[in-house]
């Protein structure tokens, strides 16, 4: 993940009230970045489906 994209897209757009808030904040769009947002470098695909070849998303920490 690239640090400018986690600034743009994350930090930058969101308000964090609690140290907890912030981690399901961060735990939420890191989700949304690997397994929902399609990237163009890999062929408009989600990077999870590169790992994972059935598609399933990542388990639940």
């Amino acid at each position: 993940m690239e640090a400018s994209k986690l600034r743009a897209e994350c930090l930058n757009a969101r308000w964090f009230l609690t140290l907890a808030d912030s981690r399901e904040k961060l735990e939420d769009w890191r989700r949304y970045y690997n397994e929902v947002r399609h990237h163009r470098a890999i062929g408009y695909n989600v990077p999870v489906a590169l790992q994972n070849l059935g598609g399933a998303a990542s388990p639940s920490p």
